[in-house]
């Protein structure tokens, strides 16, 4: 019984979270799958291709988001995210064609910059 009023609970804090708050919550997970990996390259490094493929997914679904005709966002803003969107997509594949822990800092950084910017304006 308990278990079942667990996952309700789970479920219901699921729907009600924030958009934008779960947007910024999922770029600081993939910006910390991703240091976790340059941080300890000798020993994560197996763990590169899953974390840029988290990453990748995440940034597709921003870009579909974004470049959708229901977005409400200004026109500069999604151009702007769009434009992003593909630097990192370009960037991804430039790390999986020559991987390097160095690399991965300005997808981490772009990350980490985003959900600050999504978390400032949930206040």
């Amino acid at each position: 019984m308990q278990n079942s009023a667990a996952l309700a609970y789970q479920q219901v804090g699921r729907q009600t979270v924030n958009p934008r708050l779960l947007e910024a919550n999922l770029l600081s997970r993939a910006a910390g799958q991703m240091q976790r990996v340059r941080d300890d390259w000798e020993n994560e490094r197996h763990e590169l291709t899953a974390a840029l493929m988290f990453n990748r997914k995440l940034w597709t679904v921003f870009l579909g988001s974004v470049t959708g005709d229901e977005s409400q966002l200004p026109k500069a803003l999604r151009e702007n995210i769009a434009n992003l969107g593909l630097f990192v997509m370009k960037q991804t594949m430039t790390i999986q064609a020559e991987p390097s822990a160095n690399k991965l800092t300005v997808l981490i950084n772009i990350n980490r910059e985003i959900a600050a910017g999504l978390r400032a304006g949930q206040s």
